[in-house]
């Protein structure tokens, strides 16, 4: 592909959404030489230029560059749509591992174990819930802990969604690790209607 322009106005049946702008923006500006791609790096601007790539992209690709014919360009324009799709499949496939890794370590925590535990034991959830009580998979809230020389300490502060035969609703646990043992410090229940269920400790 030469450096000068395309002169020639674009072919209707190249004029058409191009994936490729779409998906890379700034990347496919500077292989393409559209240069207002660019305006994707400034913060709050990706999502506008994706869409406004999106939609006339193919077009300013054809006037910046002197291609040999229609079919190198739509081969280009091709190979540019697959590589942003393939990207994007990647980060989605590698968000959604990062999304489960942390849910299981997460569920997997002593003190979510034993959350579910009091909430299981409480005769108030089963009276409201009913049985089984069951845990939804995305688990919000934080786990941290510190070694020091008065052993391993730390706190635990978690949003399960819950749900059983007769309501559903959320549950806050908060628990503290002192000398490598966890406590909880509170435990509550609360459905999407009806009043909020202290099963351990205060609600805050």
């Amino acid at each position: 592909m030469a450096d000068s322009a395309h002169d020639d106005p674009i072919p209707a049946e190249l004029d058409r959404w191009n994936w490729g702008a779409f998906f890379l923006t700034w990347i496919w500006g500077l292989g393409n030489k559209v240069w207002i791609a660019l305006f994707a790096l400034i913060p709050g601007m990706n999502f506008i230029l994706m869409i406004v790539l999106g939609l006339r992209g193919s077009r300013m690709a054809w006037r910046a560059g002197n291609w040999r014919d229609e079919a190198d360009f739509r081969y280009t324009q091709k190979v540019w749509a697959w590589v942003g799709a393939g990207l994007w499949a990647f980060m989605l496939v590698f968000g959604l591992g990062i999304f489960v890794l942390v849910g299981s370590i997460t569920k997997n925590s002593e003190a979510y174990r034993m959350g579910m535990a009091a909430l299981e034991d409480s005769p108030g959830v089963a009276e409201v819930f009913g049985t089984p009580l069951e845990a939804g998979w995305f688990v919000a809230g934080s786990i941290s802990t510190k070694s020091d020389a008065g052993g391993r300490s730390g706190e635990a502060s978690l949003s399960i969604p819950i749900s059983g035969p007769l309501a559903s609703g959320d549950a806050k646990v908060e628990a503290v690790l002192v000398r490598g043992e966890w406590r909880l410090e509170a435990v509550i229940a609360i459905p999407d209607q009806g009043p909020t269920i202290v099963v351990h400790g205060i609600s805050q």
